[in-house]
């Protein structure tokens, strides 16, 4: 949960109405910035159908009103009701840099951020998710190491600002991204 909350050091997710938190798994960082920022309509994007349905749950168990959970792909997603409607994209242990600046950058609006939690990354995953982004519209920042909790090591928030427009062959068909990445 901690780790979760460590986002709100961006200060774009503060200040955000609409976030998407992609591959959301069980539900984290997405639940727990949701419970942050009630002001912030969250979507919990998940194509898992028993992990949607745990977030659904949840999200009732918790009666935590601006969170919802989507179940889509990415690539689905942002290809549809998702295109460019979100101030925010999170992830966290979805994939390398470069096929998430991939999966968020049509869901971004410009002046958006993705948010994508990591620990330790390599020169080459860093370079990638860096030429990624210039292909997408997106501007990679330097990476804000985090401690959420006194054990934390080399945690680390990557953000990504969208600064022009996703070129139109962008979402590429689900899969594609993890399969092939740019």
């Amino acid at each position: 949960m901690l780790d979760a909350l460590s986002g709100v050091e961006v200060p774009e997710v503060c200040s955000a109405e609409r976030i998407a938190d992609v591959g959301a798994g069980a539900g984290f960082p997405g639940l727990v910035l949701a419970i942050e920022l009630p002001g912030a309509q969250v979507d919990l994007v998940e194509s898992a159908r028993r992990k949607a349905d745990l977030i659904g749950r949840l999200i009732e168990a918790a009666a935590i009103p601006n969170a919802r959970p989507v179940r889509a792909r990415a690539e689905e997603w942002a290809a549809g009701e998702g295109a460019g409607a979100y101030d925010v994209v999170t992830a966290r242990a979805v994939g390398p840099l470069a096929v998430l600046a991939e999966y968020a950058a049509p869901l971004l609006r410009e002046g958006g951020v993705l948010v994508a939690w990591k620990g330790t990354v390599s020169e080459e995953e860093d370079a990638g998710g860096r030429r990624a982004a210039v292909e997408l519209g997106l501007a990679p920042r330097d990476p804000l190491a985090v401690k959420p909790f006194p054990e934390a090591r080399d945690r680390r928030l990557y953000v990504y600002e969208k600064t022009g427009p996703t070129p139109s062959r962008y979402p590429r068909r689900p899969g594609i991204a993890g399969k092939r990445p740019l």
